[in-house]
């Protein structure tokens, strides 16, 4: 057998084979963690150049094109806005109102109204902390509904002269889109707005009603939340007259010009060149008792909206603003100063053309509103003094004739006699030229101003956070001390303005009170006793008062106070230096000596008098036959 030898050229080649197979395999292993984050850095870097683009995954890539799938299929045309958009708000402001509109929606979400701080010294906002919302609600052609709440606003600020305008634009692309155009001037709570569309026509479903809906939560801004709801009221004008919501609290309105969310001292309202139609108009009570602390009622706006070729097209306006008659009446056209509340009728009247015109002359060179109070009140009973004087003097002449009408009901007593009786006593009064209406018409004429001024002082916005002594403001009640209960209808707390009121009331009625007994003829037979009803009225009224004014303006207590102690004045100098009752009963004599021609109403009254009692009479003597 052949023997084998070892082959060294064979050896060094595999040799040199191996060292080849060690260097291609340590030269191609597979990169470590490190290794291929830093490899991946270096690419992202060498890629993100001026002149290269960014690489972007295709994982990345995917869910871009599943998102926007999804908002196609959600939004349809508006798919663009959502991809486009982005969450944000703009601010725009004067001297006089801030608002902020966000980019959702495209609604203001804040509204502050400047130079204004809540009862607590906070800004005052209408809007604020999603209190109140904006929607359109529409269908489009691609059968989905949509509501522009959900949806981004592309915003564009830029400027009209000294104008500020923020547009706010819902795009399909960028010459189709729906559009919020807000324009605020200088130095005015009105802001200009339009609700606009174009290119819309083939977007928007005409066949299915476009709504707008407009609610709003009214924030809390004073500190009698009792009273602030009480001068809490939804206004709107419908057919050219301005209405509110009353018990109901909802309504259908037509041809609706504008509506007004009013709280005592602070309004929001919107107002349209094209008027409202089928406009559902709705208000709800939070309070019952003082249990919500936030709010005092909500309002709710819900109106179709008209399309013009196939568009949207309304030229509209928001006002954020003080509740103020002197201002809101310079608005002229829209009879928003109807929303101040001044009262109906002849209370109105007197407030428009007497008090205001009076305490706008007097703020003129006045700053405190406490002493503007007390010469109002001064005013007030100087113009009302012949009227005290007329009553004083009737009373007078009464008190004179007193003793002849007593005479004569000792002369016919008895039921029997009544008619009598009264044909007699109304024969004596008309000869001394004395009338019992004569002391009820002066005190009938003195109600209107009472009651004008009810409306005048707690509604007047000039009133409000004005201090004068212990109180700090004239619109609310003032404060000496807190109770540790809450005492019903009286409330948790001592107002002192009330108090001196009262007194001043009490005073009144006592020294008024020998002039109604004048007033009124000797008690008859199986007729009440007035006196005893005036006494018991003496105590009674200021008691009321006491309790009724405690959580009232403290600026109408003053009012009743300084106007109960100058009537009191007032009276005394009649009484003590005006009046002579000599004179009087002297000028009675004279009257008695001459004839008195009967007016014709009088001639029927007397006779229709005389046949009641001869008919009595008749009845009597029947009565008396059939007993025999």
């Amino acid at each position: 057998m052949e023997e084998k030898k070892f082959d060294f050229n064979s050896f060094i080649g595999m040799l040199l084979l191996g060292g080849i197979l060690l260097w291609w395999l340590n030269t191609n292993k597979p990169e470590t963690e490190t290794e291929q984050q830093n490899t991946t850095q270096t690419e992202q870097t060498s890629t993100t150049t001026p002149d290269t683009p960014a690489i972007v995954s295709n994982d990345t890539i995917a869910n871009d094109s599943l998102k926007q799938i999804a908002l196609k299929n959600k939004l349809g045309a508006f798919a663009l806005s959502a991809i486009q958009g982005k969450e944000g708000e703009t601010v725009i402001e004067n001297e006089l109102v801030q608002l902020t509109v966000s980019n959702k929606g495209g609604q203001i979400t804040k509204a502050l109204i400047k130079n204004y701080k809540t009862y607590d010294s906070l800004p005052l906002y209408v809007i604020k902390d999603k209190n109140a919302s904006f929607n359109i609600n529409f269908g489009t052609t691609d059968n989905r509904i949509l509501n522009t709440e959900d949806l981004l606003f592309s915003p564009t600020q830029t400027k009209n002269g000294e104008n500020t305008v923020l547009s706010m634009k819902l795009k399909v692309s960028d010459t189709q889109f729906l559009e919020y155009r807000y324009e605020i001037k200088p130095n005015d709570y009105r802001i200009g707005f339009a609700i606009r569309s174009q290119g819309l026509s083939n977007v928007i479903n005409n066949s299915q009603q476009i709504n707008l809906n407009w609610d709003l939560k009214a924030l809390r801004k004073e500190k009698s939340m009792r009273t602030e709801n009480m001068y809490t009221y939804y206004y709107y004008k419908e057919d050219g007259d301005v209405e509110y919501l009353q018990m109901k609290d909802d309504e259908v309105a037509n041809d609706v010009e504008w509506v007004a969310y009013k709280q005592h001292f602070f309004s929001a309202a919107l107002l349209t060149d094209t008027p409202f139609t089928d406009a559902k108009l709705k208000s709800i009570d939070f309070l019952g008792e003082e249990k919500d602390s936030l709010f005092t009622k909500t309002f709710a706006l819900n109106t179709p909206l008209n399309l013009q070729n196939g568009e949207l097209n309304y030229n509209m306006e928001w006002y954020y603003g003080p509740t103020d008659y002197n201002l809101l009446k310079t608005y002229e056209g829209t009879d928003l100063k109807q929303i101040s509340d001044l009262g109906w009728g002849i209370f109105g009247f007197l407030n428009r053309t007497v008090f205001y015109p009076v305490f706008n002359m007097l703020k003129g060179f006045l700053g405190n509103y406490g002493i503007i109070i007390i010469l109002m009140t001064i005013v007030v009973r100087i113009i009302l003094s012949p009227v005290l004087y007329k009553s004083y003097l009737s009373s007078a002449k009464m008190k004179v004739i007193r003793p002849e009408m007593e005479e004569i009901n000792k002369k016919y007593p008895g039921k029997e006699n009544a008619m009598k009786r009264q044909q007699e006593i109304m024969a004596v009064q008309r000869k001394a030229g004395v009338s019992m209406m004569s002391g009820c018409i002066p005190a009938l004429l003195q109600m209107p101003v009472f009651f004008a001024l009810f409306k005048f002082f707690p509604t007047n916005i000039d009133f409000r956070q004005k201090a004068f002594l212990w109180a700090n403001d004239l619109s609310s009640y003032d404060i000496i001390a807190k109770l540790p209960i809450k005492i019903p209808f009286y409330g948790d707390h001592i107002s002192l303005f009330p108090i001196l009121a009262s007194i001043a009331i009490f005073f009144y009625m006592k020294m008024n009170q020998s002039q109604q007994s004048a007033m009124q003829a000797p008690p008859q037979e199986g007729m009440p006793d007035m006196s005893k009803m005036m006494k018991y009225m003496i105590y009674f009224s200021p008691i009321m008062m006491l309790f009724f004014f405690n959580n009232y303006a403290s600026g109408l207590s003053l009012y009743y106070f300084i106007s109960n102690l100058l009537t009191i004045t007032i009276m005394f100098v009649i009484k003590n230096y005006v009046i002579d009752e000599t004179k009087i009963h002297a000028q009675i004599e004279e009257n008695k000596k001459k004839p008195v021609k009967k007016s014709k109403f009088r001639e029927r009254l007397d006779a229709a008098m005389k046949q009641a009692q001869e008919q009595q009479e008749a009845q009597k003597r029947a009565t008396q036959k059939k007993k025999k």
